[in-house]
Order: C-alpha cells, then structure tokens, then sequence
C-alpha cells in the first residue's frame, strides 16, 4: 500500500530565517523555493517548508505533515475509508503534479498520501529552482 515516505513538512514562524538554517546550518540542498513553500533534498526524503498563518487568519497545522508515496491513491483513498479513516483534505491536484489527500492518525498527527505525475513534477520543479517564485 504504502511505498516510502516522500515528504516530512514543517510549519515555520519565519520562512527565510528556517530557509537559511536548513541551507547553510544542515547543509541541506535546496530543490526549489516559492513564496509559500520551500523544498529540500534530504536522502531521498523531501524537507518542506510552510510558512504558519499570521494572527487573524485561519489556523494552520501546529505539527509537522509526514507524506507517503504510493501507487494508486485513489485506491489507498478507499481502503483506508473502509477501515474508517475519515479525510480532513479530500483527494485533489495540486500544481507541481500530485494527486493527495490528508488525514491523521488517532494523536491528530497530520497524514498524507500522495500519487505524483512526474513529469509534470519535475517541469515545476525545474522552474522553481531557477528563480523565485
């Protein structure tokens, strides 16, 4: 069902000051960077980067997100509907070529599967890498 994780994202007061710790404190490769999320390669694993929601606005997650890969997301949607999971994101598209939906697990940790259409991933990310968007 599950093939590995693709994706651990973090949540963060201050999106350049977090860019900059994982870039030249960690050593981490930077694979793209967008005003809203910032991509790092990390052994095979990506390390995301999301700026929290200023006061006022809707809450964001105050945990980070673990994304698993796998080979049919809509077919892992309906297995784990049918042992009761219950979506807080139902599958969707999202711009750089996944197909995903969120759930968490009983502690409310935040969950993800993803389908990725690679082709489609690596043209966003070779734009994203070039410059800022």
């Amino acid at each position: 069902m599950i093939r590995t994780v693709w994706c651990v994202t973090f949540y963060v007061s201050d999106l350049e000051k977090a860019v900059e710790f994982y870039e030249k404190t960690l050593g981490l490769e930077k694979k793209y960077e967008y005003s809203s999320y910032v991509g790092f390669e990390c052994g095979g694993v990506e390390i995301g980067l999301i700026p929290k929601l200023a006061r006022g606005q809707k809450v964001s997650p105050l945990s980070p997100s673990v994304e698993f890969l796998v080979d049919d997301v809509e077919k892992v949607c309906g297995e784990l509907q049918r042992k009761g999971v219950k979506f807080m994101k139902e599958l969707h598209d999202e711009p750089w070529g996944g197909r995903q939906a969120t759930f968490t697990d009983p502690d409310g940790n935040i969950l993800e599967i993803a389908q990725i259409d690679w082709e489609k991933y690596f043209s966003v990310s070779a734009k994203g890498s070039k410059k800022k968007l």
